[in-house]
């Protein structure tokens, strides 16, 4: 089994680990609907991808007025 030499430093730890940082998403606009989606992927709220319709949204339908 590996056993370390000597002891990494904070400085050389914390060296290594400036990589790790999570990097922020970079959304574009849909070009059917406008809403924010990550780049290539489908629209979530519209279902289009690359010009097309790929899948068909279902509507939000509220219970509360349907059973009124």
């Amino acid at each position: 089994m590996a056993v370390q030499q000597n002891r990494k430093t904070p400085s050389k730890r914390n060296m290594r680990r400036s990589h790790d940082a999570l990097v922020a998403e970079n959304p574009n606009e849909c070009s059917n609907c406008g809403e924010l989606r990550r780049p290539h992927h489908v629209c979530p709220s519209c279902g289009h991808y690359d010009g097309r319709q790929v899948y068909s949204v279902v509507q939000e339908v509220d219970l509360e007025d349907d059973a009124a």
